[in-house]
């Protein structure tokens, strides 16, 4: 949305919150070949990358976690109670433990890291060079090239020098050990390596030394562990089906196959030894609870013979057997309920369900003891004596073999252990590596140049405040007389000369007029544009002085100046320039040398006649600045200069007057107070409307009014060849 806004001096300022997208689609137009260049680079670079990048290898293998029976080992029932099957999670945690890959470390060595000095070592996990085909490769604690082959049995430091390297030389034939340049140990590859303090120790294998050194490595075990996390992968497949996938990347294929199959077998046997463990502790507390029952059942039972030989063979009767019966039975689940009760009160708070449905149990049976208690208590005091005596025989009896039959469970439990997991595929490697993944690298490499390019493309435009069309222009009340495209002729003839500046030939060579040189230029036809503009601009002007000034240096005035003359005398009019920019080079566009004019005349050095001359364009008359002098503002408010604009006025149709530019000197003001009608020139891209507008408060400071503005240089663009770009596309009248 445009808002309008007036500024100091009246004009209508409006800004534009807008996007246009049609502006932005030109400017990536415009930059296309950056762009393209861009992407087609970082494409190339990213096939690069996948083509020298060391490929990454996975291995993968399969596990199943079957359903586990928990609680005390060898009581059916409680196994309903205590049944806490073990959730996949729970089992991929312990696969990434360090309980299970400190033991992996440990078995494979994987903590100690040897390789060449004139490679960086990259942690335990770096490849190790490649050996001869048909030869044993060391895959962890150790090296093998054509020449080299080290291993490494056992090496100790003391902690502050766990990840530091040491350097293994060969010295006489015997290994060296270095650290910091300072030897630790030397002697026989066949015996241990130690430091004078012991804390370092170090144990050879295989020792055939070659000409380059080893750095050799201990590396603390958490960092081993982390750096094995970081490459093995672990998931569940499926939802709830107990398989677990493992999956291990390195670069090397028969180290990352070794470590799975490590993983796998040590989470394994952590499993057996786990399940065997809880046989173990049960097959101990029921050992603990067989002399004491054995106890109670011989007290039992000699309290039974004694009360029989004391009252004589006593008979139950059929009632009181079954009465017997029943009572020896709850007797039984009792004691095996306060059995499984001193299990789960160490294992759960009476809050657990587990231990709330014991507890429930226990008050039914206690409940019904006490139905059948007061049976017995109904019977004769003999029969409820003997009934007593046998129900205490009879239910430790029952209690004891029960328990003997349990113990020997637990033993064949505990020496055929297998767990509730098992490998189902060990671990394979797949013959194509999973890194780097060349075309999406490619892909990846391109978008981001892509973005790249477009990024720099917007945000160099948002940066870029200068004017592109004369709408910004006039949007902000600035009357633009005439947009005058790049000439590509004259940038080769710029070329040229810039070419002879740098050889320090051309600092005084003539700059041909583009308006002689290809009158047909589009340039040009802009010119012709702007001469007639100025005819109707000049008709209310109070003079025949038509001043050019700028805001900034190398805007293109010396050019635009030069050329309109040309074009005005071309049509017959008595055109006269003066360069009034006492540092310009406007002279140069006459084959002029510049030593003696407008200075000149004004310290009164000089005559008119004698700085006033004729040019090789018919009708065009031209007054250089002269010899620089140290004072140009001073000599320009000189009343000799208002003489000459006077003079110059009655014997030329117009008199165009190149200035400095006027944010960086006076002399323009000075000069436009004397001159009828004052235009400014815009480059474009170059110059900022915020600038220009500043530009022309500054000459209305010094009561100067400016007409208009030539916005010079407009390049052909995609961004704005809807604009005043196109309508320069006609055959040129040379007339």
């Amino acid at each position: 949305m445009s808002s309008p806004q007036t500024n100091n001096s009246g004009r209508l300022n409006v800004i534009n919150d807008e996007i246009d997208l049609r502006r932005l689609w030109g400017l990536l137009m415009d930059a296309r070949w950056l762009v393209i260049g861009t992407t087609v680079l970082a494409l190339l670079l990213g096939l690069a990358y996948g083509v020298v990048a060391t490929p990454i290898y996975k291995a993968d293998g399969l596990l199943q976690v079957e359903p586990k029976s928990g609680g005390m080992a060898g009581f059916g029932e409680l196994t309903e109670l205590l049944t806490q099957d073990s959730s996949s999670e729970a089992e991929i945690q312990l696969i990434r433990s360090r309980m299970v890959l400190g033991q992996v470390v440990d078995q494979l060595h994987m903590d100690i890291g040897v390789a060449p000095d004139r490679l960086p070592l990259i942690g335990a996990f770096s490849a190790p060079e490649p050996a001869p085909e048909g030869t044993q490769v060391p895959l962890f604690a150790g090296f093998r090239d054509s020449q080299t082959y080290v291993t490494v049995n056992h090496f100790n430091v003391p902690d502050r020098l766990l990840d530091e390297p040491f350097t293994l030389k060969s010295e006489d034939g015997q290994p060296a050990l270095y650290y910091d340049e300072e030897l630790v140990a030397k002697g026989p590859a066949d015996q241990p390596l130690r430091s004078e303090d012991g804390g370092i120790h170090l144990e050879l294998g295989e020792w055939q030394p070659g000409n380059e050194e080893l750095l050799l490595i201990k590396y603390s075990k958490l960092t081993v562990v982390n750096g094995i996390r970081a490459n093995l992968g672990v998931s569940e497949v499926g939802k709830q089906t107990g398989i677990i996938s493992m999956s291990y990347t390195g670069t090397n294929k028969a180290r990352i196959r070794a470590v799975l199959n490590a993983i796998a077998d040590n989470y394994v046997l952590q499993n057996i030894q786990r399940t065997a463990e809880e046989a173990e502790k049960s097959l101990e507390f029921l050992d603990q609870q067989l002399p004491e029952i054995k106890s109670t059942l011989t007290s039992a039972e000699e309290k039974l013979n004694a009360y029989r030989l004391k009252s004589e063979s006593v008979d139950l009767s059929l009632e009181t057997q079954s009465v017997l019966e029943r009572l020896v039975a709850i007797e039984a689940k009792l004691n095996e309920l306060k059995i499984k009760e001193s299990e789960v009160s160490a294992r759960f708070t009476r809050e657990h369900p587990a231990y709330r449905t014991l507890l429930q149990q226990r008050r039914s049976l206690e409940n019904e003891k006490a139905e059948i208690n007061k049976q017995i208590n109904q019977l004769p005091e003999t029969q409820q004596e003997i009934l007593r005596l046998m129900r205490d025989v009879e239910v430790n009896q029952e209690i004891y073999v029960a328990l003997l039959n349990k113990v020997q469970e637990l033993r064949i439990m505990r020496a055929s252990t297998v767990g509730n997991v098992r490998v189902i595929d060990n671990a394979l490697v797949q013959p194509e590596p999973v890194k780097p993944k060349k075309g999406l690298i490619a892909a990846l490499a391109g978008v981001l140049g892509l973005m790249m390019s477009v990024g720099y493309v917007l945000v160099r435009a948002a940066f870029n405040r200068g004017v592109e069309t004369p709408d910004q222009l006039e949007e902000q009340g600035i009357s633009v007389y005439a947009a005058v495209p790049l000439s590509e002729h004259q940038q080769k003839l710029d070329r040229v000369m810039a070419a002879l500046r740098r050889r320090k030939k051309g600092k005084h060579e003539p700059i041909s007029l583009l308006a002689e040189k290809d009158p047909g230029d589009l340039a040009i036809e802009a010119l012709r544009s702007l001469r007639t503009s100025l005819h109707f601009a000049m008709m209310e002007a109070d003079n025949k002085v038509l001043m050019i000034s700028g805001p900034s240096p190398g805007v293109g005035k010396s050019f635009v100046t030069a050329n309109l003359a040309a074009v005005l005398a071309q049509v017959g009019q008595r055109v006269v320039v003066v360069d009034a920019d006492m540092r310009g080079h406007l002279h140069r566009y006459f084959e002029n040398d510049g030593h003696t004019g407008l200075s000149a005349f004004l310290s009164g050095q000089v005559d008119l006649d004698q700085v006033l001359v004729q040019t090789k364009e018919a009708n065009l008359s031209f007054i250089s600045r002269g010899q620089i002098p140290p004072n140009p503002a001073e000599l320009l408010m000189h009343k000799r200069f208002g003489e000459l604009m006077d003079k110059l006025s009655e014997q030329f149709d117009l008199v165009l007057v190149d200035t400095p530019p006027i944010l960086a000197v006076t002399d323009a003001a000075i000069v436009g107070q004397m001159a009828g009608t004052s235009l400014i020139v815009a480059r474009y891209g170059q110059n900022s409307v915020k600038e220009i507008d500043v530009t022309i408060n500054r000459f209305e400071q010094n009561k100067v009014t400016i007409k208009g503005a030539i916005l010079n240089c407009i390049e052909r663009r995609a961004s704005n060849e809807y604009g005043y770009y196109s309508y320069y596309k006609y055959s040129s009248d040379k007339s």
